[in-house]
């Protein structure tokens, strides 16, 4: 009786552990839904942690210009219209300034950026593709896009690594 009454005990213990690990995971995305992106400096002492400058929400990236321009990807067989803000315009609305980016990714991913990345292309932080909202199937919430199809140098595998999908946060180093 008492080991029936252990097991039990353990596998009750084991389902709240269970569920409160969903509703954690549940909580991590809606806190993605309303901060969209995250604007960080990184320190001059590279060990001391980015300092956040600036967060947007989906609404407040929609309020700065937008821009949209058709161009091949890789990652679709057809050409697509992609919409958002410059970077430039959402670096500059938090006055950030520096010589490289760091594009982090909801997984994870991290790809380096120069900065002038951000002022010799017209770069788009796509948060629609084809008119509608960016969704899973098309790297949600926030897709780096380079304008491809403007010049050969940018059909490059080097320009594809910087295309940062499901974007949280630039770094701005």
């Amino acid at each position: 009786m008492t080991s029936k009454r252990h097991s039990l005990g353990a596998l009750l213990a084991m389902g709240m552990w269970v569920m409160s690990q969903g509703l954690h995971a549940e909580s991590k995305k809606q806190a993605v839904k309303s901060k969209t992106l995250q604007l960080l400096m990184q320190p001059a002492d590279k060990k001391a942690p980015p300092q956040l400058v600036a967060e947007f929400d989906l609404d407040g990236l929609k309020k700065l210009p937008q821009q949209s321009f058709t161009t091949h990807t890789p990652w679709f067989k057809d050409p697509m219209t992609f919409t958002g803000p410059l970077m430039r315009d959402v670096l500059a609305s938090a006055k950030l300034k520096g010589k490289t980016l760091s594009a982090v990714a909801l997984d994870g991913y991290k790809a380096k950026l120069p900065f002038s990345d951000a002022e010799k292309f017209d770069v788009i932080l796509a948060h629609s593709v084809n008119g509608e909202p960016m969704s899973a199937k098309y790297k949600l919430p926030l897709f780096i896009v380079y304008p491809y199809d403007s010049k050969k140098e940018l059909q490059t595998v080097l320009y594809y690594q910087r295309s940062v999908w499901q974007l949280k946060a630039l770094i701005v180093e």
